[in-house]
């Protein structure tokens, strides 16, 4: 595979941080027990599993007994919507927001075919649910609210604190996906009433494989995976000690004090990136938009992912900006990076009022921790090329 001389797509994945690494080494040659085992090697790695799970469980303001160890945020969704709706039969509605990732939404669908009823939330122009359509959709006989907190396409953040309030005064389950959002933005899992939350480790540094979904204490959740009965009978299968450790260690630098040298008066690193990269955002953002003529910035103006830009450019294909793109050193995406292959109109960008041949036009640029000022830079100056190419010799003008 070729070097990227500028990455992009840091919505999608990120390079695993070189503390990170340095953390995991040891758990997969000197210290490779079974957390399941007796003696000292298990112990040993039970051990490193515990100290991880306290280190989430802190940044969530939650009780260790409330965080489980999944493989990916995808398997976090499925067990949240099925485990939750098989342990609790009677209640026959759950509600997702139209603009979900996809695991939410086929999870939701393959639900309503085993007899559950569904009702899909509405978004603004902006890809936001407004707490309004919650409250109007809700029933006696809804389980489950699903609402993401950061929308992984177009950047836009949702109110899910106000969300959650009300599923809590009328008796409902409260989940949120916060794979784009944990690490970056703050999250209290009790101020915010939320009831089951999904976070994954690739998109903060850390490595692929290691997720978690945190369960509310008394909620009653039912696994989706059968077996030697691990993280407490939830979720059977070995422990992966390396990528959990990992993890922990990614959410550790993100909360750490920036480095003395970065001269900033933010507490933590996550503030200090965060205030980097909006920065970058918003010249890059202003600089497309300023450049190319008919280019619209899609998701919320100001209510977005720090690291997340959007756009959509009249009279041309995303996968052909992306294959330009490419061919000049630079990594981006047209939307999740989970859908991209599909060659599919945006389901988010449909939702928010978008016309197919308008959604096909999309480009998410995001950003991230070795993101400079530089490439972002090469960007604006590479990009208005592109899209003046590509118009030439459009069908669609």
């Amino acid at each position: 595979m070729k070097n990227k001389s500028i990455y992009l797509d840091y919505a999608a994945t990120t390079p695993v941080d070189p503390q990170v690494v340095k953390a995991m080494m040891p758990y997969f040659t000197n210290k490779f027990g079974n957390t399941a085992s007796l003696h000292s090697f298990g112990a040993e790695a039970k051990t490193a599993v515990d100290k991880s799970r306290k280190i989430i469980a802190d940044a969530l303001k939650a009780s260790v007994s409330e965080i489980y160890f999944t493989s990916s945020a995808t398997e976090s969704n499925n067990l949240a919507l099925k485990g939750l709706a098989w342990a609790n039969p009677a209640k026959k509605h759950i509600i997702v927001s139209s603009v979900e990732h996809d695991c939410v939404l086929t999870s939701a669908a393959w639900l309503e075919r085993e007899g559950w009823k569904l009702t899909l939330l509405p978004v603004d122009k902006n890809g936001m649910v407004s707490p309004d359509e919650v409250k109007k959709a809700i029933r006696p006989e809804t389980l489950l609210v699903s609402v993401m907190h950061g929308n992984n396409e177009i950047g836009t953040i949702n109110p899910i604190g106000e969300i959650g309030k009300i599923c809590r005064e009328r008796g409902v389950y409260f989940h949120t996906d916060a794979a784009q959002t944990f690490g970056k933005l703050s999250i209290d899992v009790n101020r915010l009433n939320i009831d089951l939350l999904t976070a994954s480790a690739h998109k903060i540094y850390g490595p692929k494989g290691a997720a978690i979904l945190y369960v509310r204490t008394g909620i009653k959740i039912k696994p989706i995976l059968h077996g030697g009965g691990h993280e407490n009978g939830l979720r059977s299968s070995t422990v992966n000690v390396p990528a959990i450790v990992g993890f922990a260690k990614a959410v550790e630098i993100l909360n750490s004090p920036p480095l003395k040298t970065l001269h900033c008066n933010v507490s933590t690193l996550a503030k200090h990136e965060n205030d980097r990269l909006i920065k970058l955002r918003d010249k890059l953002i202003n600089g497309i938009i300023k450049s190319i003529p008919n280019s619209h910035l899609n998701g919320h103006p100001t209510k977005r992912l720090p690291n997340n830009a959007n756009f959509r450019f009249s009279y041309i294909e995303g996968e052909a900006i992306i294959m330009q793109l490419d061919a000049l050193g630079i990594a981006a995406s047209t939307a999740s990076a989970c859908s991209s292959p599909k060659l599919q109109p945006s389901h988010v960008l449909l939702a928010c009022g978008l016309r197919p041949q308008d959604a096909h036009g999309s480009l998410r640029l995001s950003l991230g921790r070795w993101t400079t000022e530089s490439e972002i830079n090469q960007v604006l100056k590479i990009l208005p090329g592109v899209i003046e190419k590509l118009r030439s010799i459009s069908p669609f003008r």
